[in-house]
């Protein structure tokens, strides 16, 4: 069964990495259909020309008789490379879309992949420009209706929002899902003011995939012009993201919670516990009152739902066809009377830094914010509790080691994992615990934690990690939710101010949405801290924190039966898997490492994509990525951060791979990040370009 296990683990990975071999499938659990309604065919490389000249290639999924009986078409705009990049998701869900009845058109960014062209950042002005500008031609089409939907999930549902927002004609409906509706405040750059690793991590992350040509086979001689270009312009991504450190008006374009109003498309927005986005599907659904809007929240991490895990998985591709249906054909799928959020409930479970399956039961909300959610006060009280009563005034202090959030998991699970908070122990012993009374009966926890707190600091620069936990009968300690603070943006993102040291503060914090049924016999933590590496950078110095006072407001569900407004989705469903032969099996590993001398603790996160050969074109792809994040306990400048991507194509005697590499200290005025690409064409080095950044800390 551990061998079982293993191989649904992996084949859900090389999905979201792009990998993935036939193999897999059975044990992914995902239903293959080879008959559909529509005969379809597919177009590898269409040429689509922006208005200022620059070709986007496309790869094109369609019914055979499109031209004869014209269909709606539906947009996925990524930078993650069609030909090699995402192909293995592709192949599942596109030419299943099409063989009923709607034409995929799955994009090349500019700069990326196969297409033209240089790209300059995330969400520019330019990237939505190019995707309106898709839409118009695909609506003008002979093979097309008119009619354009857009989806993705990550990036591919961040534009497809604010491509939204800026009201194109023809579309009139989209899916985003694992995406955000505010790219300061809930992306993988900031949180609660705070900045996010994944911030470095990512940003090495886009500097590898960018870094790559594109397939000789589709650009024909001019790959390796193509290439340099791209080398000569990539930009640091990492680097331009720290230099706002606010939420100032970069942050704001692309930010569709300024302005929920301008989304007139049906949107239907999809998150996973386990994903770094599930806040915005509630902010969303609520926010959105010009359009049709609907919410799924699984217990997944950041995966498309009819692959993902943990499991139960669903039939998302069915449940998409109903939204395209209704909003691009005009059918009466019924999606308008679908409850506004159908979430899953997770039972309580023993912590473990992965799970293959989560159990847990569907709900449904018909309305949100859902009457049947209301806010039950819990009181931070001495010695170290959680009372059902306002509890007097108290003092307790807490000065957390730097490596307090060792067991934090990562921050957007995506990879190939062990990737999830394991036990909290070690972490609540570094932590100022309140632990409340043992559940006498189930507590079904629904929405978003919010913690109220009266404290104080003794430096100027200062930061709070809040963990709420379900204590297990053993002891174990499972993280429920968290939420992180940059002390200096208690009252706002825009205009952080100085602490000043010893004085009384205010604070409240929003914990992440979830949903989780606690036992009875179990009983909550707050776990509250100094310090949460490595998910966050520390503060400058360490810090002492005081607690007077708090309040934690749990969203409860009321007990229901949910007697009719039961949630069933169909099974997964898919067209036929990638074909691709294993050159190299992938592998993966995450591990803590102590210097016995100094005490410096070291996560190391190796996963080796492993090497394919595509059965259709021949191109042979390889990646492996390498990640350590070490800190001291005792010494916040301590703090490194350093990444190593690997990339390498190959088909016969043609062969290039990229090396990137950035490294991330600071001191207490500056953050220090740099970055090397090494490339190599036939194993010798034909370009080699570096960065260096010494940028302000703004507060943080």
């Amino acid at each position: 069964m551990r061998d079982r296990a293993c191989a649904k683990r992996l084949a859900h990975a090389f999905l979201n990495s792009g990998l993935l071999t036939g193999w897999a499938w059975s044990e992914a659990g995902v239903k293959t259909v080879t008959e559909f309604p529509r005969k379809v065919v597919e177009f590898a490389d269409i040429g689509i020309f922006m208005p200022d000249g620059c070709r986007l290639s496309a790869r094109v999924w369609m019914p055979e008789d499109a031209e004869a009986d014209p269909v709606p078409a539906i947009l996925e705009h990524l930078p993650y490379r069609k030909r090699d990049g995402t192909t293995a998701r592709d192949c599942l869900t596109h030419p299943y879309l099409a063989g009923h009845g709607y034409a995929c058109l799955r994009v090349d960014m500019r700069g990326n992949g196969d297409s033209q062209g240089l790209m300059a950042d995330e969400y520019t002005e330019q990237e939505l420009s190019d995707a309106c500008a898709v839409i118009a031609w695909a609506a003008a089409q002979p093979w097309c209706s008119g009619q354009v939907g857009m989806m993705g999930i990550s990036w591919g549902g961040f534009n497809a929002l604010q491509v939204a927002a800026l009201q194109p004609p023809a579309l009139k409906a989209i899916i985003t899902l694992c995406s955000t509706d505010d790219r300061y405040a809930d992306d993988i750059h900031y949180k609660g003011g705070l900045l996010l690793n994944e911030n470095q991590g990512w940003g090495a992350t886009m500097l590898s995939y960018s870094s790559r040509p594109p397939d000789p086979a589709l650009v024909g001689e001019n790959w390796r012009a193509m290439w340099l270009d791209r080398l000569d312009d990539e930009p640091f991504l990492p680097a331009i993201w720290l230099n706002h450190q606010t939420r100032d008006a970069y942050w704001k374009h692309g930010s569709v919670c300024e302005d929920y109003s301008a989304i007139r498309a049906a949107t239907l927005v999809v998150g996973g516990w386990g994903d770094a986005y599930k806040n915005a599907v509630s902010r969303l659904v609520g926010g959105i009152e010009n359009a049709p809007v609907k919410g799924i929240v699984g217990p997944w991490i950041h995966k498309y739902p009819h692959f993902a895990i943990p499991e139960p998985a669903i039939g998302f591709l069915q449940e998409a066809l109903r939204w395209w249906d209704r909003w691009l054909k005009g059918r009466a799928t019924g999606v308008e009377d679908d409850p506004a959020m159908r979430l899953y409930l997770m039972e309580s479970v023993p912590p473990r830094d992965w799970y293959d399956e989560r159990p847990g039961r569907w709900i449904a909300e018909p309305h949100w914010p859902s009457p049947a959610i209301a806010p039950r006060d819990l009181f931070l009280a001495e010695p170290c509790g959680l009372a059902d009563k306002a509890a007097p005034a108290f003092e307790a202090k807490i000065a957390s080691p730097q490596d307090c959030g060792l067991f934090g998991g990562e921050y957007c699970p995506i990879w190939l994992g062990p990737d999830l908070p394991g036990d909290q122990r070690q972490d609540d012993a570094r932590s100022l615990c309140f632990d409340g009374r043992r559940a006498d009966t189930t507590v079904d926890i629904v929405g978003a934690p919010v913690v109220s707190l009266t404290l104080s600091a003794d430096r100027p620069r200062a930061m709070i990690a809040v963990r709420l936990c379900d204590i297990q009968p053993d002891g174990a300690s499972t993280r429920i939710s968290y939420g992180v603070l940059n002390l200096c943006h208690r009252a706002s993102h825009d205009h952080p101010q100085d602490i000043v040291p010893g004085e009384k503060m205010t604070i409240t914090l929003r914990l992440d949405d979830i949903a989780y049924a606690l036992k009875p016999g179990h009983r909550l933590r707050l776990a509250i801290s100094s310090a949460y590496w490595p998910l966050v950078w520390p503060s400058p110095d360490p810090v002492e924190l005081t607690v007077h006072e708090g309040r934690l407001a749990l969203p409860v569900r009321a007990p229901t039966k949910d007697k009719g407004n039961e949630v069933d989705f169909p099974g997964p469903e898919g067209a036929p898997p990638w074909r691709a032969e294993t050159i190299r099996a992938p592998t993966n590993s995450r591990r803590i490492e102590r210097d016995p001398r100094t005490g410096t603790a070291t996560v190391i996160i190796e996963d080796d994509f492993g090497a394919f050969r595509d059965c259709e074109h021949d191109l042979e792809t390889g990646s492996a990525a390498r990640e350590k994040w070490s800190i001291n306990p005792h010494d916040p400048l301590s703090a490194r951060g350093e990444t190593h991507w690997s990339e390498t194509l190959c088909r016969g005697a043609w062969s290039v791979r990229t090396e990137t590499f950035t490294t991330m200290h600071a001191d207490r005025e500056f953050f220090f990040l740099s970055g090397c690409i090494e490339a190599y064409e036939n194993e010798k080095l034909h370009f080699t370009r570096e960065f260096a950044n010494k940028i302000k800390r703004n507060f943080i």
